[in-house]
């Protein structure tokens, strides 16, 4: 019997984005294997047209009409295995009670170890390994062998011609279209807005670099500046990542947009900590051959907060805006 592989990720953007490489490296090693994502609403678009996946499951479609009818719908599909990247009560109940024989998770949470769910070992654990290397060991345990990490997102041939008029329409005459993604949710350390703005006009002296700010959100500070487009207010996930798509380079901290970009194969310039937790070793983007900054270690010695959520690398012993467009030039 063929393998029939349901995989889990109930988690934010990035962490969706860098678990993209697993359908391509099962499909690689068992060509006659099907996958699933089991995935949160308004992340389910980042796995749209993916050619490794053959199902898309939305938990709160699934959940719709009570636990129980979710079961039954997942019994339904007769999956033989089952990946929990992300630790989850509710979804491992659901994979239990779904009758998964091979359920595979990470950590080694209680309500895992009374439904037999088997564990990723980290005996050994290294925090800087990245995050997606930790991911494909779900994989390894069932006998993949990848060959890469790279993230991927696809597009469809129409959304790619929709890609090519949205950067016709935002570059107006210019030459290179560079996003500027100003807010990270302080997921990890950033800039304040009035940092980014600065950013802006500098680069936007470069009369062939067209700006655009790439928030749905965008701080007041970034509001309506002149030259500025701001495509992807009140868009849904799907038609933003086609926004970024059009682009040449997204500048942003460590973000879940850094990851689509990544995804995309658009270059990216992200401001990182070098604390563990936030490392580009263990969250930088994988397979775009992005840039990552991080602060001077004098800077990190003497103004380091403790709590990477507050810091924003102010001033030039942090991270400069000389230092950012000099990393753009790398490429």
């Amino acid at each position: 019997m063929s393998m029939n592989i349901l995989i889990s990720r109930p988690d934010r953007i990035g962490d969706v984005v860098l678990s993209t490489p697993i359908p391509r490296e099962i499909k690689r090693n068992f060509p006659d294997a099907k996958v699933s994502m089991l995935l949160r609403r308004y992340t389910g678009d980042i796995f749209r047209h993916n050619p490794y996946v053959d199902n898309i499951i939305i938990i709160e479609e699934l959940l719709k009409d009570g636990f129980w009818p979710g079961v039954k719908k997942l019994r339904d599909h007769s999956f033989s295995h089952a990946f929990m990247l992300l630790p989850n009560k509710q979804i491992n109940r659901l994979l239990f009670f779904a009758g998964i024989r091979t359920r595979i998770g990470s950590g080694h949470k209680f309500y895992q170890f009374i439904t037999n769910c088997k564990s990723v070992q980290r005996y050994k654990y290294n925090p800087l390994r990245h995050e997606a290397d930790y991911c494909m060991d779900m994989a390894r345990k069932i006998g993949v062998e990848p060959e890469s990490l790279s993230a991927e997102i696809f597009l469809s041939d129409e959304e790619k011609k929709r890609v090519a008029e949205i950067r016709k329409e935002m570059l107006n005459g210019g030459n290179k279209l560079t996003g500027i993604h100003s807010t990270s949710g302080k997921s990890a350390p950033n800039w304040k807005p009035a940092v980014y703005k600065n950013l802006i006009q500098t680069l936007r002296e470069n009369r062939d670099n067209t700006i655009v700010v790439t928030d749905n959100d965008v701080p007041d500070e970034l509001a309506d500046l002149e030259g500025v487009a701001y495509p992807n207010v009140g868009k849904n996930l799907r038609e933003s990542i086609l926004n970024f798509a059009a682009l040449d380079m997204l500048i942003s901290a460590s973000t879940g947009p850094m990851h689509i970009a990544a995804g995309l194969k658009v270059k990216t310039v992200a401001l990182f900590c070098p604390m563990t937790a936030c490392s580009p070793k263990l969250w930088g983007p994988v397979g775009n051959g992005g840039k990552t900054i991080i602060p001077a270690d004098e800077f990190c010695g003497t103004r380091c907060p403790g709590d990477p959520h507050i810091c924003d690398f102010e001033g030039e012993e942090g991270i400069s805006i000389d230092t950012v467009i000099k990393k753009t030039g790398e490429y």
